[in-house]
């Protein structure tokens, strides 16, 4: 049996992984997992999966939980300390990594010290310190498993292939709920409006991101750094449908994809089951028929600004695609608080972009205390 470690196991993609370890009770088991804020989902998964630590993010609800689980024999704990501890909590053999925001990079580093494999599903921990992260994978020999489906569909392609042979990394994009609308009808568009995309059940956070395509940006530095491919070797495809996750170009010019419908549950139990695969309860088969046809169109940058600067930080490198992340995070959580309109999520990154002086290969704390001061800056412009 396999012991799991979950950081957050409340979100969307934590959800969707306990699906799969209760699915395969025989095979996973919780050990230890992290929650922020939703602390009725939380206790209901403490009492549905009895894991042995759990950490919590502050120490009013570490306080509540203590009480209301006093007769168990469950550990509690809050704060970072707490978060790097459910990561390397005592057996752990897989870390799922599903925590938003660059908070997840210490525990990832801590789980390959400890060589624990690491399933990643946090984009941040790779855009932020992409070089430190890949660098302490390959000295203690650890395996970084993707959990987002288009890298997870490029790394199924690639099973059995001479990387050597790789001409192009192709990352499919839904294109988010604005798909279809062009930039002067972005004027005055709502938080509800945004959060309604139309193929993918995820977090708002991602989903907004999925809206301004952040998130496809984002996703193209994790895969310059997961595949070790240069940037002018990645493309991004619009494609409506997300049933072709991701493709790779060869150089004999042979192109591989992965298929399969919308649900996250596939490369998150590939992630556990690596290098096997088990059957998927309750998953909609793909039935090309019914789809009937797919469309394609080139991604385009003035369209979608906040995929242009993610290409521009990732060529950059440095500390730059971390102002990238943590300027688009408080500006993220900005508009969806109402204190931003929708265009000016684009505006605040553009602006600390261009305030930012870039370190070309910053160490752990310098890339921490970038990330903050690129906080405050993009807090001052929005208040």
């Amino acid at each position: 049996m396999k012991k799991i470690s979950l950081l957050g196991a409340t979100g969307s993609i934590g959800i969707q992984t306990l699906d799969v370890i209760e699915a395969h009770q025989e095979q996973f088991k919780l050990v230890a997992m992290s929650f922020g804020s939703n602390y009725q989902s939380g206790r209901e998964i403490i009492k549905r999966f009895k894991p042995e630590f759990v950490a919590v993010k502050d120490k009013e609800t570490y306080e509540i939980l203590l009480q209301e689980f006093s007769n168990s024999d469950v550990k509690f704990g809050y704060g970072q300390d707490a978060l790097i501890e459910a990561a390397i909590y005592d057996g752990v053999e897989c870390l799922v990594n599903a925590v938003v925001g660059s908070v997840g990079l210490v525990p990832t580093l801590k789980a390959i010290e400890n060589n624990i494999t690491v399933a990643l599903a946090n984009k941040e921990t790779l855009v932020t310190a992409g070089h430190l992260v890949t660098e302490h994978a390959k000295k203690y020999k650890v395996d970084l498993l993707p959990v987002d489906s288009e890298h997870s569909a490029i790394f199924q392609c690639l099973q059995g292939e001479n990387p050597k042979a790789i001409e192009r990394l192709i990352v499919t994009a839904s294109g988010g709920s604005f798909r279809d609308k062009k930039r002067d009808e972005l004027v005055g568009v709502t938080v509800e409006q945004a959060l309604n995309h139309p193929n993918w059940s995820m977090g708002a956070k991602i989903t907004i991101d999925s809206a301004t395509m952040m998130n496809k940006g984002l996703e193209v530095i994790e895969a310059h750094w997961l595949f070790n491919i240069s940037y002018e070797k990645i493309d991004v495809l619009l494609h409506k449908e997300s049933i072709i996750h991701s493709l790779v170009e060869f150089k004999d010019s042979s192109v591989l994809a992965q298929l399969g419908t919308p649900d996250m549950r596939v490369p998150i139990q590939y992630a556990l089951t690596y290098p096997d695969r088990m059957p998927l309860k309750n998953s909609k088969r793909l039935e090309l028929w019914e789809v009937g046809k797919l469309h394609f169109e080139k991604a385009d940058f003035n369209r979608f600004r906040c995929l242009k600067f993610a290409f521009e930080s990732g060529k950059i490198g440095g500390t730059m695609p971390t102002v990238l992340n943590a300027a688009n995070e408080v500006a993220v959580a900005a508009f969806l608080q109402g204190d931003l309109s929708f265009l000016q999520i684009e505006d605040c990154i553009e602006r600390a972009m261009d305030h930012h002086v870039n370190i070309a290969d910053p160490c752990l704390e310098q890339i921490q205390e970038v990330d903050q001061l690129t906080r405050n800056f993009v807090q001052t412009l929005i208040s």
